[in-house]
């Protein structure tokens, strides 16, 4: 079986994300404070990562040595783990 070396690691990042909550216009005090007091959302994004300092992590979702996808730059003070799925080498990859 042959094996390509990729360019980037494939990571699991969990992270915390900030939260904006209401309507344009006027929204409820009653309801906004109910919602001041739930964390914010936890989220998982796995990709290509292309760059990692204590800044911040760039995650790809879709890569080619040519085009990429958008890129998801995560604050690291957001960071709660982070997973490595792949490392550089997969099997059978045409890259």
């Amino acid at each position: 079986m042959k094996r390509v070396k990729l360019d980037f690691p494939i990571l699991q990042v969990t992270w915390v994300d900030a939260e904006e909550i209401g309507d344009t216009g006027w929204n409820s005090t009653k309801d906004m404070l109910k919602e001041a007091k739930k964390a914010c959302p936890t989220m998982l994004s796995v990709g290509y990562c292309i760059h990692r300092d204590e800044d911040h992590i760039t995650l790809l979702s879709t890569y080619n040595p040519t085009v990429c996808s958008t890129i998801e730059k995560i604050p690291m003070s957001f960071v709660l783990n982070i997973n490595e799925l792949v490392k550089k080498e997969l099997p059978d990859a045409d890259l």
